[in-house]
């Protein structure tokens, strides 16, 4: 038996529809009505290739589809549910929090491990504000951030995650007054991935640390040689005596003099000698060897930092009393020494360059034998020639080793030049690498950062991909240095860092050298660019004694090192070592911690009250990476399968703990991967509240079957509903559409609710075809009850183009007692019974929306391309191949709807190659049905691209003679003149559009553009017509036939359009007056579609002067396509609805109508009576005036007398 958990009544994050005070508050602006009237046109859909659909409400909107490149964005919700994207980011947004002030937000904390934030730049942490959609950068942090924590008792916001900001490291506090303020204990000396106020206070943090601290001094200091040898190297005031005359002979001597070996100035002169590098440093150290060269030598210098200009203070030991001096300006090297005098900075300052300014000088002049410049900081280089040289004592050399089409970049804005390599085709770790060696002189715990140059400045944000990183700490396997593997995105903006690496590194020796090979991850397609700049090995310290949990009072000033008094401390000590804290939960007094953590009986999941506590079963069998609480439902997510005794089954990936019952619970049956990530989110499904959802995010690829459910097909995200505990897809409930991921939810006080992440959201799950409505001005949609999805891939079937996928025609049927909506194209669906559909699909509506359709006969890889009914017959036409009842059938079907099977008599087969039927139109009146297409010939009839089906003698006739090409499309201009356009010709003479008379059978070209694929009536008497197609060029072209004149429509559409299909539709208001399009009109264009002014829509409407998005379509994580239009009253295009009165105030109208008419009528009818009877002599006679002299009108309903009279006296002739 499954349980069911409880929630609390309250959801968690506000819904999307809350109302909030403008001026405090995030808020959207709505874009005019669309102004259409469907109001005669019945039922009417849209088809084409997508699964979700929204109709262009607010400003803002768009049809994007989710970045595969590690760039998010920060997000919110349109008033409709909605994703709404606020600001892009160059990477993850992890952690969100509100600071609050008088009970009103001030500003919303941002972390994450992007540098840029909406434009900004940004280095992991920025402040937005919701009032004004701003972005404020925080200063002074260079790292990650993957943990933020508002506190709104002291006004603090708690930051944690892998970074360095002021003399902090993975921690530090951050206030709008005082910017960021040191922990006592100067942070961690691993990364913190959770921050939560305890029950008693005291702030929490959670991580991968075992000790407080920060960064060590190495024991062996000064041990990284700055490469001297790779800088551009100048003096000034050189001598001028051979083999003295080139600064660059000091560079890697260590004080031999002669010719070649020694720098000098010309004689009786200050001078300098500069060094400028295309890198930065922090030097530590500068050794200097004087030269004795003919009894030369500097007596004074400065060293002047470069771009900074400014004069470094040294210190030294004074060689003759051996104690310390200190100097700037004058620093003195003593005469005739034959050994290095060392000078220590006493400020780190880093630099690209600097200049000994030589003011003083021995015997003759200055002059140098030997300089070497050392750092602390151990980098690597992907540029060899940066790495620090092998010329000393003191070094091994660090090297890099670069393989593949690696080019030099300039820095530009970086700190470095670095290696880029430009892929192309299909890119796996092969393709190219640099393998990076440091130099490392003492083994320790050292955190590992690699650096990745902006892509700003080097133009290739559009092409950066994403590099696995892999790499070997020791030489021996030991648990503290288990080898390097993780990815990474390189579409930063701005430079940045990453650690991948923390823990122990042994030093450089003759057998073994620490390594990091950095490549493009496998699976990816070019053309991509990746980079290669530096990677830095940074030695940390610790106090120990902690193990992935740290319990601090923030109203204490210092620290006590004794951590067994903390019960929360002490309980995660109690585990093995090594242990990592990825979430912490609170409820009442008791915490829930989870990670990658261990003891004997407990797994990965543990609660603390006054020790450490396992949960029932031993907790889970592998990490948990994210835990979200609701009530007394812990909801995880991770890379577990079960329970570590495995006593509840279905808990792959994704479980929850019920605290009040102690015990796990099933959700679904979890899914087939790793979950990252759990953000709760609310939404709507038809009833009066807005329910809890939770989003997964993670390495997936199935929702596990549970129950009567199968599992589902999905890309690395699902929703789970608790309410209703089950999968979202499961439920078949009108919803918006989610795809992409989402990383980190917040509920802002009296704001819309804000996330992290990257998704492609719309109003409405539906696949394939939706249905549109009026409600006042504006269009509500919704979806069939079915589920159309692609064909299933097989090398056995034809290839079909990307452009022949989804629902392409539509046809709603409602004679003979029927109500039908019938959809074809190149899909499957699931039918009622349970057999799976092909290509088309009927949907009784008189029947439960029973779904029946093509199962046997026709082969799969067809294409259902257009639609047409006479009678109880169907007439199902396109690329369609098969055997129906022992007869093949090509190009066209027939399908008996009263039987709801084939007819038993099929028209004979179309002849030629590539058959296609584009088009089929019966005639308003007869028998006959015309079929425009591909074809040469109907059975032995010849009848090139257009021929007649005869439904009373089931028999082909030819329309006449002249016509050849490809028929694209048909429209019925009145009951005998039917518009062709496609490839065609007359006679001989090319025509893209061509009318047809059907009494005279006779052809007339009328000329048009080449490539049309599609066309529509212009008016309604189809005197005037759009079409629409490709240019030469591959452009999109649309222009329309004013009765005389072909006229291209102004302004044009964008590159990249692709139009799929056109209709006119009525207005409820006018608009400006155009000579393109009726004021009572306006064009609608579906396809792909590029606005310039907005980006892609999937339908666009057109007035004669100015497009507007109209719909919005997506497919999967991209943009998806519309491509037809249907209507239950096709005819009615061109009417416009009325406005209803009452009928009340009808009564009453039409009464005082009467009555004026028939006091007018009886007036005249007096006066002429009059004059006749003067004129003959008549007097008048005396007149009875009845009592009531309106009783017999109102017997007569006033609107029949006028039943004849207004703008219905006549019926309209039929429109397309």
């Amino acid at each position: 038996m499954r349980s069911k958990l409880s929630l609390r009544a309250s959801v968690f994050l506000a819904t999307a529809a809350c109302v909030v005070p403008a001026a405090q508050a995030l808020t959207f602006k709505p874009v005019p009505a669309a102004n259409l009237d469907l109001s005669q046109l019945g039922r009417i859909a849209v088809a084409g290739d997508f699964d979700a659909i929204s109709v262009f409400q607010y400003y803002g909107q768009n049809e994007n589809g989710t970045t595969s490149q590690g760039s998010h964005s920060l997000l919110s919700r349109y008033p409709s549910g909605v994703f709404a994207t606020l600001l892009a980011s160059d990477a993850y947004i992890s952690s969100m929090c509100s600071i609050m002030k008088d009970g009103k937000v001030e500003g919303v904390v941002i972390g994450g491990n992007f540098t840029s934030l909406g434009e900004i730049e940004a280095s992991g942490l920025a402040l937005f504000n919701p009032t004004t959609n701003t972005v404020q950068p925080i200063s002074g942090l260079k790292g990650k951030v993957q943990a933020v924590y508002c506190d709104t008792s002291s006004n603090n916001v708690y930051v944690g995650g892998s970074f360095s900001a002021a003399n902090s490291t993975n921690a530090v506090v951050y206030s709008t007054t005082q910017n960021f303020t040191n922990l006592p204990f100067g942070g961690f000396n691993g990364a913190v991935n959770s921050i939560i106020k305890g029950p008693n206070g005291n702030i929490i943090f959670g991580g991968s640390f075992d000790g407080l601290g920060n960064a060590t001094t190495p024991q062996m200091r000064d041990s990284q040689v700055v490469p001297l040898g790779t800088g551009t190297i100048t003096a000034s005031t050189t001598s001028s005596q051979a083999g003295f005359d080139d600064p660059k002979n000091i560079i890697c001597k260590t004080g031999d003099n002669g010719a070649g070996s020694t720098w000098l100035l010309a004689d009786n002169a200050p001078g300098a000698w500069t060094a400028t590098f295309q890198f930065g440093f922090n030097p530590t150290k500068l050794r200097l060897y004087n030269t004795n060269q003919d009894g030369r030598g500097t007596k004074t210098f400065r060293f002047t930092a470069i771009p900074i200009n400014g004069i470094m203070n040294l210190t030294y030991s004074d060689p003759t009393s051996g104690e310390t001096r200190y100097c700037d300006a004058t620093c003195p090297l003593p005469e005739g020494n034959t050994t290095a005098q060392d000078f220590h900075f006493v400020n780190s300052i880093g630099m690209n360059g600097f200049r000994l300014d030589i003011s003083d000088w021995y015997g003759s002049g200055a002059g140098l034998s030997g300089i070497e410049l050392f750092q602390d900081d151990i980098y690597v280089f992907a540029v060899d020639r940066f790495n620090e040289p092998k010329c000393d004592s003191v070094s091994n050399g660090a090297r890099a080793t670069a393989t593949g089409p690696w080019k030099e970049s300039q820095s530009l804005a970086s700190t470095s030049n670095y290696l880029s390599a430009q892929l192309s085709g299909d890119i796996d770790s092969s393709s190219a690498s640099v393998v990076f060696q440091p130099d490392i002189k003492q083994s320790g715990n050292y955190s590992v950062m690699i650096y990745t140059p902006g892509c700003l400045q080097d133009n290739t944000c559009s092409s950066r991909g994403k590099v696995n990183i892999t790499g070997g700490m020791a030489s021996t396997t030991r648990t503290s240095a288990a080898p390097v593997s993780t990815e990474l995105y390189q579409t930063n903006n701005f430079d940045k860092y990453d650690e991948i690496y923390l823990g122990y590194v042994e030093a450089s020796s003759s057998n073994f050298r620490p390594s990091i090979t950095i490549a493009p991850s496998a699976g990816q397609k070019g053309p991509l660019t990746f980079v290669a700049q530096r990677v830095r090995f940074f030695l940390r310290q610790s106090t120990g004694g902690l193990n992935g949990v740290f319990e601090w009072d923030p109203n204490s000033k210092t620290v006590d090192k004794d951590f067994s008094k903390s019960a929360i401390d002490a309980a995660a000590m109690s585990l093995n070592a090594g242990a990592t804290v990825n979430s912490i939960a609170v409820q009442g007094k008791t915490l829930y911690v989870a990670g990658n953590l261990s003891s004997t009986g407990l797994s990965n999941v543990f609660s603390i009250t006054d020790a450490a506590r396992s949960l029932s079963e031993g907790g889970l069998n592998g990490e948990v990476k994210a835990m979200f609480q609701n009530g007394s439902a812990l909801f995880m997510g991770g890379s577990f399968t079960g329970t570590l005794t495995g006593k509840t089954s279905g808990l792959q990936g994704f479980a929850a703990y019920d605290t009040a019952t102690n015990g796990w619970v099933p959700l679904g049956a979890g899914v087939n991967g790793s979950v990252s990530y759990l953000v709760p989110f609310s939404l709507n499904l038809g009833g009066k509240k807005a329910e809890t959802a939770i989003a997964l995010t993670g390495w997936f690829n199935k929702v596990n079957g549970f129950g009567k459910f199968q599992e589902l097909d999905v890309h690395n995200f699902a929703v789970w509903v608790p309410g209703r505990n089950n999968w979202l897809q499961n439920l078949n409930l009108p919803s918006i559409s989610l795809q992409g991921m989402l990383t980190v939810g917040l509920d802002v006080p009296g704001n819309p609710p804000l996330f992290g992440g990257s998704v492609s959201s719309q109003a409405l799950n539906a696949n394939g075809a939706a249905q549109l409505s009026n409600s006042g001005k504006d269009i509500n949609l919704q979806s069939f009850p079915v589920a159309v999805a692609p064909q299933a891939s097989s090398s056995r079937k034809r290839a079909i183009s990307a452009d022949s996928t989804g629902v392409l025609t539509g046809e709603y049927y409602n004679k003979n007692n029927f109500n039908l909506t019938i959809l074809g194209g190149q899909f499957t669906a699931k039918a009622s019974n349970g057999s799976t559909v092909q290509n088309l699909a009927i949907l009784n509506g008189s029947n439960k929306d029973e779904v029946t359709g093509f199962v046997s006969g026709i082969n799969s890889g067809s294409t259902v391309r257009a639609l047409g009914t006479q009678g109880s017959m169907l007439f199902v036409g396109g690329s369609v191949t098969g055997t129906i009842q022992g007869t093949k059938v090509s190009g066209m079907v027939v399908y008996d709807l009263s039987r709801m099977d084939y007819a038993q008599t099929q028209p004979p087969a179309f002849g030629g190659s590539n058959v296609s039927v584009n088009a089929i139109a019966p005639q308003p009146t007869g028998s006959n049905v015309f079929v425009g297409g591909n074809f040469k010939s109907a059975s032995e009839l010849d009848c090139p691209a257009l021929c007649v089906y005869d439904t009373g003698r089931s028999q082909w006739n030819s329309p006449g003679n002249g016509l050849k090409g490809e028929v694209k499309s048909l429209n019925w201009v009145d009951n005998t003149h039917l518009l062709l356009a496609g490839t065609l010709s007359v006679n001989g003479n090319d025509s893209a559009t061509v009318l047809y008379d059907s009494k005279a059978q006779k052809f007339t070209a009328l000329g048009g553009p080449a490539g049309i694929a599609a066309a529509t009536p212009g008016t309604s008497d189809g005197s005037q017509f759009w079409v629409s197609g490709k240019t030469a060029d591959g452009g999109a072209m649309l222009e329309k036939w004013d009765g005389t004149h072909w006229k291209p429509a102004e302004p044009a559409l964008g590159a990249g359009s692709e139009i799929k299909g056109l209709q006119i539709f009525t207005t409820n208001d006018k608009h400006d007056s155009s000579p393109l399009v009726d004021r009572n009109n306006v064009l609608l264009v579906l396809g792909h579609i590029s606005l310039p002014a907005f980006g892609n829509c999937s339908a666009a409407l057109f007035n004669g002067t100015a497009w507007t998005p109209f719909l919005l379509a997506t497919k999967g994580n991209g943009a998806g396509s519309l491509a037809y239009v249907f209507a239950q009253n096709s005819n009615n295009f061109f009417k416009r609805g009325h406005h209803k009165l009452a009928l009340g105030l009808i009564v009453l109208i039409g009464l005082a109508i009467s009555l004026a008419l028939l006091a007018l009528i009886i007036t005249a009818a007096v006066l002429a009576e009059r004059y006749q009877r003067k004129r003959d002599g008549y007097l008048p006679a005396p007149t009875i005036i009845p009592a009531d002299k309106n009783a017999n009108m109102t017997r007569i309903p006033p609107e029949h007398l006028f039943d004849s009279v207004g703008p219905n006296r006549r019926s309209m002739g039929p429109a397309l």
